[in-house]
């Protein structure tokens, strides 16, 4: 598998690459998409091929018999991140935006606080709020360039209004993979405050090399007040699919988090079945074990290129694909940076400020791409700050 060569993906309805001039203002002729969440490589032959199967077969009706599906993220949980799980614990929704929303929904109610350490995924304040429910943002501190917790201050913060904690391991934006002393922590102070604990596990096959994603469910302890979401959408890069994985030992959050479901008639796409089965096989696995030591040579690249720029920083990426950019030091306002960026590199990037109030004077780049793209981003990045050499 090579990943250097990708089908070109605008005017293909492609969120990333079609809906950019208009939020942006870069023209997808002459610019780089490097936002959305999603990688520019076709997944794997073997998810392919279940598309194929799909397709020669004609017939495109309800999914039943979910056995071979539930058994393929059994095997994959067990043999990528050493947790086993039953599949009777599996709800499928789609994709974990919505699982995170049917979180929300089940375990709390219009006016509680749910927690979140931002910078983080904006996914997650956002269904918050839509929900009426109060978004409790605990930041977490930039020690020497790495994110890390910091409980006194959190612990300080708590009202007793809040029922529910929101945790992004891998971290998203700033790539952190936490320790298993780190997560322990995690737990004690969910269990201090009686949170139920949503562990959004999304970027756990995406380490860097000599990382390893500990799964929540793995902390002792924990398991009366966890629910874990994972996904093989990042992972494979099919996003469209939309299906993802609610993952719950617990019996009671289990009839809690089922009668939602049930309520709101949520019943899973049998494409993303399809295609997330084929995936989560030995094929799968090979595929993902090239995309990451691909991608790692992808940070370098762009690690090298921006710390070379004076005043901007990125921050070490210990698993995803998605740089955090600190353009602090250069003394320019995120709207200096940001038109910069858009208007002189011909670059779509997010925007810090919408992680958190925390990010202000960040912006996440995608590197899930060519390489020949990531060299082409840095060079206009330094053209783009060339007054700062």
């Amino acid at each position: 598998m090579t990943f250097d060569n990708t089908p070109d993906r605008r005017g293909s309805h492609s969120a990333k690459w079609d809906s950019m001039e208009a939020i942006y203002g870069v023209n997808a002729d002459d610019g780089i998409a490097m936002w959305v969440a999603d990688m520019e490589f076709p997944p794997p032959a073997c998810v392919q091929d279940a598309v194929k199967k799909m397709h020669e077969h004609g017939v495109y009706g309800y999914y039943g018999d979910e056995g071979e599906y539930r058994a393929a993220i059994k095997w994959w949980m067990e043999e990528r991140h050493g947790w086993e799980i039953d599949p009777s614990w599996i709800f499928t929704t789609h994709g974990l935006v919505n699982g995170t929303a049917l979180c929300v929904d089940a375990y709390t109610a219009p006016g509680d606080g749910v927690v979140i350490f931002t910078p983080v995924y904006h996914a997650f304040a956002r269904v918050i709020s839509a929900a009426e429910r109060q978004v409790v943002s605990c930041e977490l501190a930039n020690v020497d360039g790495r994110y890390e917790f910091d409980f006194p201050a959190y612990d300080a913060q708590m009202t007793g209004n809040e029922r529910m904690l929101i945790l992004c391991s891998p971290h998203n934006p700033g790539g952190r993979v936490w320790s298993k002393t780190e997560l322990q922590a995690v737990a004690a102070f969910a269990k201090r405050h009686e949170l139920i604990l949503v562990s959004d596990e999304i970027h756990h096959d995406l380490t860097m090399p000599g990382q390893t994603h500990i799964p929540m469910a793995n902390i002792s302890g924990i398991t009366d007040r966890l629910v874990t979401m994972t996904a093989s959408t990042k992972t494979f890069n099919i996003a469209g699919s939309h299906v993802g994985n609610v993952i719950i030992e617990d019996a009671d959050l289990r009839a809690q988090f089922g009668g939602r479901m049930a309520a709101l008639g949520i019943s899973p796409n049998s494409f993303g079945l399809f295609m997330a089965t084929a995936a989560y096989s030995p094929e799968g696995a090979a595929w993902v074990d090239e995309l990451r030591a691909y991608l790692n040579e992808n940070r370098k690249v762009f690690d090298a290129g921006i710390n070379a720029i004076p005043g901007v920083k990125s921050m070490g990426l210990e698993a995803t694909y998605l740089a955090w950019v600190d353009f602090t030091d250069t003394g320019m306002s995120a709207a200096e940076v940001s038109k910069r960026i858009e208007q002189i590199a011909k670059i779509a990037a997010n925007h810090g400020i919408s992680f958190g109030k925390d990010g202000e004077n960040y912006m996440r780049f995608n590197l899930g791409a060519p390489r020949a793209q990531i060299v082409e981003a840095v060079t206009r990045l330094q053209n783009a700050f060339s007054d700062l050499q």
